[in-house]
């Protein structure tokens, strides 16, 4: 059997909410308890049940934030990968083998959205160009 981790978070959308994991009871069953709550959001950390965490507790859940604001941003930027591929599919599906019906249900919302989409690509190439004309005027 593998050794149980210290501590287990369940994952919530702005953050998790920590428990220390107990094995060593007398009951000899699997207990959570809950120690405290990590937002990532806005980088807190509340104790639970009117206990302060030790330095160590504190330590190993600002260790977890930061992997998990990593790994949020790894995903972020596959999905915005992947979005590449699924324009293409749908740009030949579109071409290809879309109904009249299926592309006047479809079309307004895509349009929309890649009109937004281009326009915040547009705004932020043009932003990094001019920091960067800026740099070597500056």
């Amino acid at each position: 059997m593998t050794e149980l981790p210290e501590f287990y978070f369940r994952v919530r959308e702005t953050g998790a909410t920590v428990y220390r994991v107990d094995a060593e009871n007398r009951q000899r069953r699997l207990e959570l308890e809950p120690i405290a709550v990590a937002n990532i959001r806005n980088d807190q950390i509340r104790p639970q049940g009117g206990r302060s965490l030790s330095a160590a507790e504190e330590a190993a859940i600002r260790g977890w934030m930061s992997a998990r604001r990593a790994e949020i941003a790894a995903r972020e930027f596959d999905d915005a990968r992947r979005t590449i591929d699924q324009l293409n599919t749908v740009a030949h599906w579109a071409q290809a083998r879309a109904s009249a019906e299926e592309i006047d249900s479809l079309a307004d919302g895509l349009l929309l959205a890649m009109h937004d989409l281009r326009g915040v690509l547009v705004r932020r190439k043009t932003e990094r160009f001019r920091q960067d004309d800026d740099g070597e005027n500056g």
